[in-house]
């Protein structure tokens, strides 16, 4: 049996699992410990803080263009208890869930067709692939004439900017699991839908789930366009007004809480993942 030399001590190397584990720090596709990431994570936060505060107590930019993190933590104080921040916020968290909800319901089953039959991918990456690069703005005065200026119109936005990149990651998804699951599955006698629900659909649910939690990402970057229809609410209304006043306060407290919920979102479907799926990061 090989063993390890540690201090003169002969073990074998079963009792000396942490020595195998430990990689370099900077070792390509290395890992390192929660701990470390967090502080590393919290540190460029500290660091993009510092040089703002740096930059606007400098006087080199006016503050008309780049406001302090105290003026702006002012504003988000004003807007928070004098004003309807909170409204705003539940209005756009309303839009961005149900564009990206419709976009889910829509996108996850022809995902998972397009994925699985040729035929099928034949008929819509085409089109998929022509429509995702059509930019949502242009969008704008069709959507108010087919559905007005009320909700529906700024849902519809959402939807046209998650929905076809959507569609193509899910494919791509699906088209990914290992057809060695595939042909298992034949050889027991599954049928094409037994197949496709229960190998492809189980196999590329992981995967699924991380592309449903980028394209949130998306929804909210469509939020401001989606608002830009004939809105009297909503973050990306309130953005848009406090650009057209010079409010520079207030557009960077209307950025800085997208990004926060947006993180937030983000790192909450990042452990509901974990709990799903605990064996897809093996």
């Amino acid at each position: 049996m090989e063993t390890v030399q540690e201090n003169s001590i002969t073990l074998p190397p079963a009792t000396l699992p942490h020595l195998h584990n430990r990689t370099p720090l900077w070792t390509v596709r290395g890992r390192i410990n929660k701990r470390l990431y967090q502080l590393i994570a919290l540190a460029s936060f500290l660091l993009l803080l510092g040089l703002w505060w740096g930059i606007s107590a400098s006087g080199v930019v006016d503050p008309l263009f780049l406001p302090g993190p105290g003026a702006v933590a002012q504003c988000f104080v004003s807007w928070l208890f004098d004003q309807d921040l909170l409204n705003d916020t539940g209005i756009s968290l309303y839009r961005v869930f149900a564009g990206f909800g419709l976009s889910a319901v829509m996108a996850v089953p022809l995902g998972l067709y397009i994925g699985a039959y040729q035929p099928v991918r034949a008929f819509f990456e085409p089109l998929m692939e022509f429509s995702r690069y059509l930019p949502a703005v242009a969008f704008i005065p069709l959507v108010m004439l087919w559905a007005g200026i009320g909700e529906g119109s700024k849902i519809s936005l959402i939807w046209i900017g998650t929905f076809f990149q959507m569609v193509l990651m899910i494919s791509d998804n699906v088209s990914r699991v290992p057809l060695s699951q595939i042909e298992a599955a034949r050889t027991l006698g599954a049928t094409n839908t037994e197949v496709v629900h229960k190998v492809l659909l189980r196999s590329a649910m992981p995967a699924i789930f991380d592309t449903l939690r980028l394209t949130l990402g998306f929804a909210w970057t469509y939020l401001v366009v989606a608002e830009m229809v004939a809105a009297n609410s909503g973050l990306g209304y309130a953005i848009l007004q406090a650009q057209r006043f010079l409010q520079t306060e207030r557009i960077f407290v209307g950025i800085i809480v997208i990004g926060v919920i947006g993180l937030v979102t983000d790192q909450t479907l990042r452990w509901v993942h974990r709990k799903l799926f605990p064996w897809a990061k093996q």
